[in-house]
């Protein structure tokens, strides 16, 4: 009882100091991660003197908090805003990944002297975006839908092929070309997976009148956890089914889904806490000093050349300009997972592979400290950030189970043109109407006359049938005024 009571005053104490960083990393500018990694740090040998050299559980809880940041990803991507941006977002998480791979084992190799099979392994560990990273900075940047729906889709989808490529290169099997058809495998099954749990998930939770409004959060993401662990059963992508699953539950309409957000959004914060300081309290300051070399090597090689080429080759067929071009290649963040992947040859006794984890960590630390302070100014500079669009119109729904209703809550964003539209104007279908609007002022019943405005939150009932039409027609005013209809804005997502 004494060593539970210490270690859970330690985990809290932790915890609450993690909590505590976030501000702090927001008014830097920095990712988290890095004064994550340094609580774990001081936690560790060189400061408070707790030794951790646990290779596989690490291993094991940074795979287990990975699923819960993809999670957390693919919950909160809304489908409208990465739709335009869906195939250079899949190139960019496949073929700008062998490429990667391809011209950073190649650069290793020669600059090093690494044999092929080791450099292709640094290669598959450090092609992979990290979601944490990108998600937490690309979201407070102002930038085009389009930019962030490509980065957003390439670190959520990308980890999997960069996990696969880690397994087979780690393992003591032969390359050949049985290597790209295991790959086209996992990576078929795994979305097949992910989409199939995420349609049983959305249309069990539609029906399913639970007794209690903190159930449905528990339920959407225990479906992603499963789309993962089924992934993993039938030797498929387990991580590329956990984030296709919280796609399609994150954009289904679901009950709740307000609540399911924010529970999600807590549980990723917690993956991303505990695993970043798991990570740091692994790492020996010692040994850093010693991969300081390799890791600076392998970050230009994978900054200067493998990551411009593997973007231009990549998304240069959509026609992407090269102004988003320079912002994607830089864009490239690296995180907790090129450390977790790491962790698979190091669990196996790979010669080399404690090097290859040290430089990782060097690498990671420089490349966050520069890319991820230096995208806002990149973002000015290229003249990129003139076409964010405002924040779309929030639409949360509770299920009226016996009434054959739904409740909808409207809350209005700055920018959103609802704001000065009176309710008459507004024309929702037959079977919805507002019930209640709460503003600065108070809460009121409205009326014919009542106009909207910014900030205002609007309380929607509307029978089941009529919930779409109700949401479809509230966004199109939200976001082309009280004349939507006549400019043929439907409010499809």
């Amino acid at each position: 009882m004494d060593d539970l009571t210490l270690a859970l005053g330690i985990g809290a104490a932790v915890l609450l100091l993690a909590v505590l960083a976030v501000r702090v990393s927001v008014r830097l500018g920095l990712p988290s991660l890095l004064l994550y990694l340094g609580i774990g740090v001081l936690v560790g040998e060189a400061g408070l003197g707790i030794e951790f050299e646990n290779a596989e559980l690490t291993q094991a809880l940074g795979l287990a908090a990975l699923v819960m940041i993809l999670t957390e990803g693919g919950l909160t991507t809304r489908w409208g805003e990465v739709k335009p941006a869906l195939w250079p977002g899949i190139a960019l998480s496949t073929v700008a990944v062998v490429i990667s791979v391809g011209l950073t084992a190649a650069g290793l190799h020669w600059i090093l002297g690494f044999d092929w099979r080791l450099a292709l392994l640094w290669g598959a560990v450090l092609a992979s975006t990290d979601a944490a990273a990108v998600f937490s900075v690309l979201r407070r940047l102002s930038v085009t839908r389009r930019l962030v729906g490509s980065l957003e889709l390439e670190s959520g989808m990308n980890d999997a092929p960069s996990y696969i490529a880690v397994v087979l290169l780690a393992s003591t099997d032969p390359i050949g070309w049985g290597l790209s058809l295991t790959m086209l495998y996992q990576l078929g099954a795994g979305a097949l997976i992910g989409l199939g749990l995420g349609w049983l998930g959305t249309h069990a939770l539609r029906r399913a009148a639970l007794p209690a409004t903190g159930l449905y959060p528990l339920a959407t993401v225990a479906v992603c956890v499963l789309a993962f662990a089924g992934g993993q059963v039938a030797h498929a992508s387990g991580l590329l089914a956990t984030y296709i699953a919280g796609l399609v539950l994150g954009n289904s309409r679901l009950p709740h889904r307000s609540d399911t957000v924010s529970f999600a959004e807590g549980m990723g914060w917690l993956a991303q806490i505990g695993l970043f300081v798991l990570l740091g309290l692994f790492a020996s300051p010692s040994r850093l000093l010693d991969a300081l070399v390799p890791g600076l090597v392998a970050g230009a090689v994978i900054t200067l050349v493998a990551r411009p080429l593997s973007v231009l080759l990549s998304v240069t067929p959509f026609r992407v300009p090269w102004r988003e071009q320079v912002f994607l290649s830089w864009a490239g963040l690296r995180g907790a997972v090129p450390i977790v992947l790491a962790m698979i040859p190091l669990s196996q006794g790979v010669p080399g592979a404690q090097q290859l984890v040290d430089a990782v960590f060097v690498l990671v630390i420089v490349l966050t400290l520069v890319q991820g302070s230096t995208l806002g100014l990149l973002a000015k500079a290229l003249g990129l950030d003139a076409g964010a669009r405002a924040k779309e119109v929030e639409v949360d729904a509770a299920t009226l189970d016996e009434l054959n209703a739904e409740l909808l809550q409207v809350t209005i964003p700055q920018g959103s043109k609802l704001h000065g539209v009176y309710l008459s104007e507004l024309r929702l279908p037959v079977g919805a109407t507002v019930s209640l609007v709460a503003r600065a002022t108070g809460a009121f019943t409205p009326g014919p006359n009542t106009r909207l405005q910014v900030g205002d939150q609007v309380l929607v009932v509307t029978t089941q049938d009529a919930r779409e039409a109700t949401e479809n027609r509230i966004r199109a005013v939200d976001r082309a005024g009280r004349y939507a209809r006549w400019k043929g804005e439907t409010g499809d997502e």
